[in-house]
């Protein structure tokens, strides 16, 4: 039987325009994540909610911290360092087609490599695709045909790759070569019904993947085998993306947008862009930094 899990509770009040990639930052013991819309990479303390905001350069889709310090970030136009002084480097190219598209969300791999999605403005169907940036600073494109590059996440052994791209209403699942960073045997993980779609995801140390639904007003669990194990009710429609966080990485911090309601759904959510957080009873796996 599904279970339905107590409410997540309001942690930051942001009020993000597109609030998203939210990522733990094991280095400084914050969570990381950005408004893509701000744009802003923001950095909060998970006991004060104290949230400190650098602006960006250009959309911004995910930053995630990087070994060597700073960040490694998605922009409109490709990977960017960002150094701990906000300034800002292109790393590797990616053809934006003029500005018509721009990167959404990635994640690291458990060797440390970055990938990350594209999307077009105009939602164009597969005008995006799936990168993959290594540890060398090498560029490789995984996937095209992608119309909204979203949620990525590893089971705890690596060997399972979990992949949304939005629109599909579905959680793919991949063989993964952690050692490669190949790729394989592409099939549908779970097929998503009922309200939303699903966005942004992690991956608990049981192997079962939270996902975010967009507007579907709550995260869901799925165990393993695809079976719908909970779901998680969140305020607010417009939920973008959820991360384990904590020095235990036994908290669920999860993002969320206004950025397509009604001038009057955004009066009756008025938490709407907003962090929210809530304990689970199981811990997060780890991410890995970027590697480069």
């Amino acid at each position: 039987m599904t279970r339905t899990l107590p409410e997540a509770e309001l942690f930051v009040d942001a009020r993000a325009q597109l609030g998203e990639g939210p990522v733990w930052d094991a280095r400084s013991d914050r969570l990381v994540w950005v408004d893509i819309e701000g744009p802003a990479l923001h950095s909060t303390d998970m006991v004060t909610g104290a949230t400190t905001t650098q602006p960006m350069p250009a959309r911004i889709g995910i930053a995630v911290p990087r070994r060597s310090g700073g960040f490694m970030a998605a922009f409109e136009d490709g990977f960017h360092a960002i150094e701990a002084d906000g300034r800002t480097e292109l790393i590797a190219a990616v053809n934006s087609e003029s500005g018509r598209l721009r990167f959404n969300d990635g994640a690291c791999d458990p060797a440390g490599r970055f990938l990350a999605g594209t999307m077009a403005y105009d939602f164009a169907p597969g005008a995006g695709a799936l990168y993959r940036l290594d540890v060398d600073l090498r560029l490789t494109q995984l996937l095209d045909d992608v119309t909204i590059s979203n949620g990525l996440g590893w089971s705890p052994d690596g060997g399972t790759m979990y992949y949304v791209d939005t629109p599909t209403r579905r959680i793919d699942a991949f063989d993964y070569d952690v050692a490669t960073g190949e790729m394989t045997r592409r099939r549908p993980f779970v097929a998503i019904d009922g309200k939303g779609r699903p966005d942004g995801l992690c991956v608990d140390v049981d192997g079962a993947v939270w996902v975010a639904l967009w507007p579907g007003w709550s995260v869901r669990r799925y165990l393993p085998d695809g079976t719908l194990d909970a779901i998680l009710p969140v305020p607010v429609a417009e939920v973008s993306s959820c991360v384990f966080g904590g020095p235990s990485l036994d908290e669920l911090f999860i993002t969320t947008a206004w950025t397509t309601l009604s001038d009057e759904d955004r009066v009756a959510q008025p938490h709407a862009g907003s962090l929210f957080r809530t304990s689970v009873g199981v811990t997060g796996v780890p991410r890995a930094a970027f590697a480069g």
